[in-house]
């Protein structure tokens, strides 16, 4: 909508109805030293054209990403985003829409949550998927809160350490406040990277409320999450898989083939692209039995009086829906954009399509770090990993430096979050990066070592 400023005459009728004549009277009260201070002084106004030269001068000042082979991943990825996804979601019927009260008035928007949530019980093999989870971090957490409704009598959440810090984070920030749930975080094998079973069944007892994994895990690690399952279901407690590189359920046993109760994850690989590290879309599907106890929204489809397909809002378990004392949670922001981008891009896709591109990935991070043993620089863990690596170069930060300078954004070193991997750097591969850039990667931290 264009603004439209206040004409003299409807500055004029606004003073009269409060009694003053002028802005300086309205604001009288205000001591002149304040006053004075918060004068901005702005030069003359510029037309459209000048503004336009002036911003893109002072962006011409910047190194933007685009300039830099780039190998960065850590819970954001980069992978291409067809022009039909923005094409699409920039209608402004989608770009425009909010939370779908009337159906009858937003089938188009409840169409595509449904699409939404069909696809990603697909990806996850569990038999219901929800809609409107912020991000990747807060769906986890969500998922812990599921847990506690399901079994309210059971009290141990177990965290991964190999959990991406983030999810561990806001885990925390959920669930901290409620002195009866207890948090324990158990190690991952230093061998492989994946979950250390002998520490995970010390810490299990009949308290057990649920076990949150990475799937695959911060280091890109493949986490068994059968034997996972198995172990946890033992004690009767519930299996939470996160997966925040959501194209790897293209490729990999989906988590509900594999035991897990409830799947969650981010969604941003699916069309999203990666600005300044967001917008996210957190997913989260699980057991039929189970769906009762989900937040955020289900979009179901049914029939109208006509006898036509039609789609409804058939659980919205929130407190502007329900009785709050019944509400599953608060979380209500619409991010059925971010779930409309992730529902063509997948569409556009396919199952092939998405297997094939699956497939690419883990052909481009495997062939980078068979290239950087080859230069001496093996890797942190012997665990199968999907399109992300622990490398070990003697001084990560050395190298992250030097790699830049030659054009090259080398990953992420993990010794901020994880002390003990002072060598770490945490490497990532998708379809964007060529067989050039792999060799900069190589020939960087080659020379860094």
């Amino acid at each position: 909508m264009r603004f439209m400023p206040h004409t003299r005459a409807d500055d004029s009728a606004m003073l009269e109805m409060l009694g003053v004549s002028s802005i300086d009277e309205l604001i009288a009260h205000v001591p002149a030293g304040l006053r004075d201070s918060a004068t901005i002084n702005l030069p003359p106004g510029l037309g459209e054209p000048e503004v336009v030269a002036a911003l893109s001068a002072l962006a011409a000042r910047n190194r933007g990403a685009h300039q830099f082979a780039s190998f960065l991943g850590g819970g954001y990825y980069r992978h291409y985003v067809p022009a039909a996804v923005r094409a699409i979601t920039a209608r402004a019927e989608f770009a425009t829409s909010y939370t779908p009260y009337q159906p009858e008035a937003s089938q188009g928007t409840t169409q595509a949550i449904f699409e939404f949530q069909t696809l990603i019980a697909q990806l996850t093999g569990l038999d219901v998927a929800n809609a409107s989870m912020y991000d990747g971090a807060s769906a986890n957490a969500e998922a812990v809160l599921m847990a506690r409704r399901l079994m309210p009598k059971r009290s141990l959440v177990l965290l991964a350490r190999s959990l991406w810090p983030e999810y561990r984070a806001t885990i925390q920030t959920y669930v901290g406040v409620q002195p009866e749930i207890e948090l324990l975080e158990f190690p991952f094998d230093p061998a492989t990277g994946a979950a250390d079973f002998h520490a995970l069944e010390k810490v299990i007892d009949g308290r057990l409320l649920c076990a949150v994994v990475g799937y695959p895990n911060v280091f890109g690690v493949i986490e068994p999450l059968g034997r996972l399952a198995q172990t946890v279901h033992r004690a009767g407690g519930l299996l939470i898989s996160a997966t925040a590189e959501a194209l790897a359920l293209g490729l990999l046993k989906s988590p509900g083939e594999l035991g897990a109760d409830i799947a969650v994850g981010e969604g941003q690989s699916f069309g999203l692209a990666t600005q300044f590290g967001g917008p996210g879309l957190g997913f989260m599907a699980t057991q039929l039995a189970h769906v009762r106890q989900m937040p955020g929204r289900l979009v179901g489809a049914t029939v109208d009086a006509r006898g036509q397909r039609a789609y409804c809002l058939t659980l919205a378990t929130r407190e502007q829906h329900i009785r709050r004392e019944r509400a599953t949670s608060n979380i209500c922001t619409n991010h059925s954009l971010c779930a409309l981008a992730a529902t063509v891009y997948l569409a556009l896709m396919g199952r092939q399509g998405l297997r094939k591109l699956a497939a690419r990935n883990v052909e481009l991070a495997h062939l980078a770090a068979e290239k950087l043993e080859a230069a001496g620089i093996r890797r942190c863990f012997s665990g199968s990993f999907f399109n992300e690596f622990v490398a070990s170069p003697p001084d990560p930060f050395k190298a992250l430096a030097q790699a830049e300078q030659r054009g090259v954004i080398a990953g992420i070193a993990m010794v901020g979050d994880y002390p003990e991997l002072t060598a770490g750097l945490l490497i990532s591969a998708t379809e964007l990066n060529s067989l050039e850039e792999i060799d900069l990667l190589c020939d960087a931290l080659a020379a860094a070592s």
